[in-house]
């Protein structure tokens, strides 16, 4: 009987109306770097997409959701997180949740360190990507792998006795990258999402202050929260806007400064377009996007982004 219930649930996350017949379906596979840990983007819209877990994520998910809506793309978006947890993790105990049905697309990351007990090391994320893919291509043979490289962790850095600690705040983040290019090699992957250099471009951009441990600068944002490890809602925006782009191919600065999630999660014009520019400039460096003429939406105001959802 529990079982009968338990397949009845998730026939109905897997049909919900929220998500019936769009053009695309992509699954976020990730932990609290995908779901939003430590911000007000974790629950965000979260009627948006459909949790696997059931556990009422938003997240950057949400957020790449409301992107993709806004800029009249139609896509189905799904997650599967759980906090703390690299690729292996999804491997041992969720594929039955991931397998239900084939997927379009599918963003994963591993570990903020690579590996949890051996900093810096691919060889686990390596090795556990090839076989999330073959098992995702197995249900799919033309599914699109995007693997998301994070960003540098202040707490890795500018503490003494860290894994980092001492080298430039950019490090870090193309220490993570390297890691991932050699991930990338797996059959079905597409590309790197360049969260972590993304984040780079922006303190590099004069939006955000690259040490919060010495106070941020006026004008300037964090682009982590307080523990100086996860992301703010800031470094959490800017993620999905790297992933918009390089799976859309979009421009994100053709969102535009009047873009309702920054809105609606109390960001200013400015902040919302330096974060867009950062964006689209690592993804332009990297061939992903080309230059868009900027189309703005009608201003912000609360009734047009409802209406939006």
């Amino acid at each position: 009987m529990i079982r009968t219930l338990q397949k009845v649930a998730m026939l109905a996350l897997l049909t919900s109306p929220v998500n019936a017949l769009a053009d695309t379906s992509v699954l976020f596979i990730g932990n609290s770097f995908t779901y939003g840990y430590g911000s007000a983007s974790r629950f965000y819209r979260a009627d948006t997409v459909t949790d696997l877990n059931n556990e009422g994520i938003g997240g950057v998910p949400a957020l790449f959701k409301s992107f993709t809506d806004q800029a009249g793309l139609d896509y189905d978006v799904y997650l599967e997180t759980r906090g703390g947890s690299n690729i292996d993790f999804h491997l041992q105990n969720k594929l039955g949740v991931i397998g239900r049905r084939p997927w379009d697309q599918v963003v994963m990351h591993g570990y903020s360190t690579l590996d949890a007990s051996d900093p810096g090391n691919p060889d686990g994320l390596v090795t556990s990507t090839a076989a999330m893919t073959d098992f995702l291509r197995s249900k799919n043979p033309d599914v699109d792998v995007y693997l998301t490289a994070t960003w540098s962790r202040a707490d890795q850095i500018y503490p003494a006795e860290s894994p980092w600690s001492g080298k430039p705040i950019e490090q870090m983040a193309l220490d993570v990258r390297a890691g991932y290019d050699l991930a990338a090699a797996a059959p079905g992957v597409v590309a790197v999402n360049p969260v972590g250099e993304a984040w780079t471009r922006a303190m590099e951009l004069g939006i955000a202050d690259p040490n919060p441990y010495d106070g941020i600068e006026p004008d300037k944002i964090n682009l982590w929260t307080w523990d100086h490890y996860h992301a703010s809602t800031y470094g959490y925006y800017l993620e999905a806007l790297v992933v918009f782009g390089n799976l859309t191919g979009r421009d994100p600065r053709s969102l535009g400064e009047n873009e309702c999630s920054g809105y609606e999660l109390g960001m200013s014009r400015h902040e919302v377009r330096m974060l867009q520019q950062a964006a689209f400039e690592q993804l332009e460096n990297e061939g992903r996007v080309v230059a868009d003429p900027l189309e703005l939406p009608a201003a912000v105001n609360p009734e047009r982004c409802i209406s939006g959802r």
